[in-house]
């Protein structure tokens, strides 16, 4: 079986103890055979290093650290969680807002230390909010860093984290947030109490042939509208575009300009990867169907 290798952080990966190269957002694939339980190691500078034995076990029931996806007989493991090395704890931040005391540490992995009537509350935070800036939205607490913020409620849950912009912040939170996708859809989005209150999908940018696969899909994926997308047979059916395709979470890019990957969850941390082409006609899509 070919096996792919992805990292969040840059590491060295090491099979068996053997050094086989350099693994980071860009996969490396090595030929192996899951029944011989191979030991792997990944090591990032700084970081403690995260192993696990790949065999079978492995595959269909990977540890936190690791998520599995599967593709035309092949796997791809994506490897992230990192643990910094220092085990020591480091407060960076602490301020009393809202009748609480807040609290960002690091301890090997980010963390907000809620202190609230509700009781003491720790949160997980990925890394990038190390730098971030506390106030209070409402009754909640937004942690905002350069290009993402999330809301976090007086009882230690987080029912907002987006990548973007707050825009305002008192009893409602507004903020225009990017899906990062091919076609810059971005979103005016607010929210009251952590609870969505309305949610408009802007496209500023006219859909290209070259990209219509992809935004096609990126489209359903977000629930903006897949209309520009298709043919005049189609355009009855816009609406009924993501419900065909069924539950997918995510779009990835193939060799092939008019086959796209999606990407669907089979169980925790368990992905399978199944492809659709479209057939392009006057410059609009005509038919879409599952390919091998």
């Amino acid at each position: 079986m070919r096996v792919y290798f992805l990292a969040e952080k840059q590491s060295g990966l090491f099979l068996n103890g053997i050094y086989l190269g350099t693994v980071d957002g860009f996969e490396r694939s090595v030929e192996l055979e899951p029944r011989d339980g191979i030991f792997c190691e990944l090591r990032a500078p700084g970081y403690l290093p995260v192993c696990f034995r790949l065999d079978e076990d492995f595959l269909y029931s990977p540890p936190p650290a690791a998520e599995v996806y599967f593709s035309r007989g092949e796997a791809a493991i994506v490897c992230r969680g990192f643990v910094r090395a220092d085990p020591s704890l480091s407060v960076l931040k602490q301020e009393r807002l809202g009748g609480a005391l807040l609290t960002l540490c690091m301890q090997g992995t980010l963390s907000l230390h809620l202190d609230c009537e509700t009781g003491f509350h720790i949160i997980p935070l990925p890394e990038r909010f190390s730098d971030c800036t506390f106030r209070t939205c409402g009754r909640d607490f937004l942690l905002e860093c350069e290009d993402a913020f999330l809301l976090v409620s007086r009882d230690g849950t987080v029912p907002v984290r987006a990548d973007g912009k707050v825009l305002g912040c008192d009893e409602t939170l507004r903020a225009e947030i990017s899906f990062h996708d091919s076609a810059g859809h971005t979103a005016a989005m607010e929210w009251r109490d952590g609870k969505l209150l309305s949610c408009a999908i802007r496209s500023p940018s006219e859909p290209r042939e070259a990209t219509f696969a992809l935004a096609l899909f990126e489209s359903a994926l977000i629930g903006a509208d897949c209309a520009p997308y298709l043919a005049p047979e189609l355009l009855g059916k816009a609406k009924d575009v993501r419900g065909f395709l069924g539950d997918f979470c995510d779009v990835v890019l193939t060799a092939e300009r008019d086959v796209v990957g999606l990407v669907y969850p089979r169980k925790e941390r368990i992905y399978d990867v199944r492809y659709f082409r479209v057939t392009i006609r006057d410059g609009k899509i005509s038919n879409i169907t599952e390919t091998e």
